[in-house]
């Protein structure tokens, strides 16, 4: 069995993480590694895009990227000096649900980028000329990124498959809603939405646990604030018949295509067959199924994989490929037919083997840095995952069988009813 390839007891487990729960309900973790003087921090806090309407879309990360730019101790010049005078690096970022943070630093260093991070979320100032020359670099990144036949056909597909949803909003926001954001926008959205309940905050690096967490809780343990309702996410309305967008972009000379489904929340019990699913699709070897016939086989694109996004709701499920303007049609055909193979064909012993042996044998090499065991404690600590996770992940990768990724491709990839988005050069009233 596959699982035989690596020593599950290496694997970070519950006798080697430590957890602890602060008295204003932040969670501390932490996980020893003595193999260089570094350490890595990594965590977030429950405020992220869903927590703001449509029409102030980019307020969350906005607000995530002042953190950093002055606080009522320190000037951003002062932060950005102490920060590179340890050669340590900090950054913050908001996305769908949390707002995001990581931090590496030597060892003997991580007190002090504790406390920029702890001073950041806890006492920002907001400085007006800063939130000012932040918006003109998000405007800069919007206007880039309308030009991005990539990034376009991503967006677009987000709006079909999320109709009036955040999942559907860009978490960078808009022309229109970045400039009418305000400073006072951005105050009240903090005051708001952050806080410590909820938190979670990891530590991975040659320190001992408990001398880990004391200095997180030394940190953070003293944030108080006050709980409140997350607003409800609206249900995802069925796809259940063709949803097609194509763009047209001056000066191109690539189509980009998205062609996807609704998918499944991380929690489910459905995911390990969904993963394992997608891998044969568009991610093993040469990109799966996907990578093989439609670049390999066919010559049809110059990139083409499969991405299961997973997440605290149902992420999206999506065939990504960049074509000639010309291919786009047969490389919907391509990718349409090994959707329909899938579905109906078990997938073969000796493919669904080296499927298998990839992912486990993948595993250690997902650990391989401090930065690696972090997002990944993370991940268990985000999903409740538990933290004998990654232990019994090969056995539960292994019990499964060619039927079972049968199931999920019936249940979730529908050949007949999907999204699908398309940016690229105009061609007539086509792409």
């Amino acid at each position: 069995m596959a699982s035989t390839q690596i020593n599950l007891s290496s694997l970070p487990g519950p006798e080697t993480i430590a957890r602890r729960v602060f008295d204003n309900g932040i969670t501390g973790l932490a996980h020893e590694n003595f193999s260089s003087e570094s350490a890595v921090v990594h965590g977030w806090i429950w405020a992220g895009g869903i927590d703001v309407p449509p029409e102030q879309a980019g307020l969350a990360n906005l607000t995530a990227s002042m953190l950093t730019r002055g606080t009522e101790r320190r000037t951003f010049a002062q932060i950005g000096e102490e920060i590179e005078s340890v050669g340590a690096s900090l950054h913050v970022g908001s996305g769908g649900h949390t707002t995001r943070f990581t931090a590496k630093c030597l060892v003997e260093d991580l007190p002090l980028i504790l406390d920029i991070l702890a001073d950041g979320l806890r006492h920002p100032t907001f400085p007006a000329e800063h939130v000012e020359k932040r918006r003109g670099e998000i405007l800069t990144a919007i206007q880039q990124r309308d030009h991005d036949t990539q990034v376009v056909a991503s967006l677009r597909f987000a709006r079909l498959a999320y109709p009036d949803h955040p999942y559907g909003y860009s978490q960078v926001g808009y022309q229109d809603t970045v400039s009418s954001l305000t400073r006072a926008d951005i105050e009240a959205y903090y005051r708001r939405c952050y806080g410590p309940q909820g938190m979670v905050i990891i530590v991975v690096g040659a320190l001992a646990r408990e001398r880990a967490l004391d200095l997180m809780e030394e940190a953070l343990g003293t944030w108080v604030g006050t709980p409140r309702d997350r607003p409800s996410l609206p249900p995802v309305l069925p796809i259940t018949a063709v949803r097609e967008e194509r763009a047209a972009i001056p000066g191109k000379t690539q189509s980009d295509l998205v062609l996807g489904w609704v998918g499944l929340e991380r929690m489910d019990p459905g995911f390990i067959q969904a993963y394992v699913a997608d891998c044969v699709l568009g991610q093993f070897g040469m990109m799966g199924r996907i990578g093989e016939h439609l670049r390999n086989e066919q010559g049809l694109a110059y990139y083409a994989y499969t991405s299961l996004d997973a997440g605290l709701g149902p992420g999206p499920w999506t065939v990504r490929a960049g074509v000639a303007p010309d291919d786009v049609e047969r490389a919907i055909e391509t990718i349409l037919f090994q959707v329909r193979r899938l579905q109906r064909e078990p997938v073969g012993q000796e493919e669904l083997s080296d499927n298998k042996s990839f992912i486990i044998g993948s595993l250690p090499l997902d650990l391989e840095g401090n930065e690696e065991v972090a997002a990944q404690i993370a991940s268990l600590e985000l999903y409740q995952l538990g933290l004998d996770y990654l232990r019994r992940f090969p056995g539960l990768i292994e019990a499964l069988t060619p039927e079972d990724l049968m199931a999920t491709a019936q249940r979730y990839l529908n050949p007949d009813a999907y999204v699908l988005s398309v940016a690229g050069p105009p061609q007539g009233d086509r792409v």
